[in-house]
């Protein structure tokens, strides 16, 4: 059977027109046509998106009698269009977190500062911010794409052009994530401080009119936190996925399962 009439089969399989299976792999209906007439044959970025789409191997694809087998043996292909889509896809969900975070950490503040002089527009408030983190961090659960879910379960193909590219720029973005990532905690550390020195009783109540402070400063770090070591965290699944699928297989809660199935 020849890779045309794999083509044609898997597609028909799968139930797909010629119109859905172009808008998978990117291209245009004439291409999959042209591919499944024998006239044309994809390229190299094409042919291991075919084999993602249909969980078919290579092999499987170019030779002929070949038994199928998932393009998965090998590695997950990821396109540069799937990749800068997760990343923009993980910058938006990462605000999305941390914007939830700030509103929730928030939602303390009209408690210390509005408790002696209004208790309902204090509580009115604090419903409000509460309520306003847990909308958006629903809103984060509910916009997650699945498809790129398999990017942090499987070993990811790129070109190797491209990962270069995404590590030139990871490396221009390290020094202002390093420095956003320590601002934040520091900021974090401050405000906790605060409340650790007056519940021990260190500070005899020195401390208590700037709570306000302390929980904003714990609001603001946890925000940026949030956002920064998202970001730099989806580069380096990105650039060093061997390192991360390394760590995911031999992590602590990993050698627990196996330990209990055992």
């Amino acid at each position: 059977m020849s890779f045309s009439e794999k083509l044609l089969q898997l597609r028909k399989e799968k139930g797909y027109s010629q119109e859905v299976l172009a808008e998978k792999l990117c291209t245009t209906r004439q291409a999959v046509s042209k591919w499944e007439n024998g006239q044309g044959f994809p390229e190299t970025e094409k042919l291991l998106m075919i084999g993602n789409l249909f969980e078919v191997s290579i092999d499987y694809l170019l030779k002929e009698g070949e038994v199928k087998g998932s393009v998965k043996e090998l590695g997950y292909y990821v396109s540069q269009e799937m990749a800068e889509g997760y990343l923009i896809h993980q910058q938006k969900s990462s605000n999305r977190i941390a914007t939830g975070v700030f509103l929730l950490i928030m939602s303390f503040l009209p408690y210390l500062m509005l408790r002696k002089e209004s208790v309902i527009y204090s509580v009115l408030i604090i419903i409000l911010l509460a309520a306003g983190g847990v909308v958006v961090l629903v809103s984060a659960i509910l916009k997650d794409e699945e498809r790129y879910h398999v990017l942090d379960k499987e070993p990811l193909i790129l070109d190797q052009g491209y990962v270069k590219q995404l590590t030139e720029r990871l490396n221009r973005l390290k020094s202002r994530y390093a420095t956003v990532i320590i601002v934040g905690a520091s900021m974090v550390a401050v405000g906790g401080m605060g409340f650790l020195l007056e519940r021990r009783g260190i500070s005899e109540g020195a401390l208590v009119p700037y709570y306000p402070i302390c929980v904003i400063l714990i609001a603001i770090g946890a925000n940026v936190i949030i956002r920064t070591s998202t970001m730099w965290s989806s580069y380096s699944l990105l650039i060093y996925n061997e390192n991360h699928i390394n760590r995911r297989n031999n992590g602590f809660w990993r050698k627990i399962r196996k330990k209990l199935a055992e």
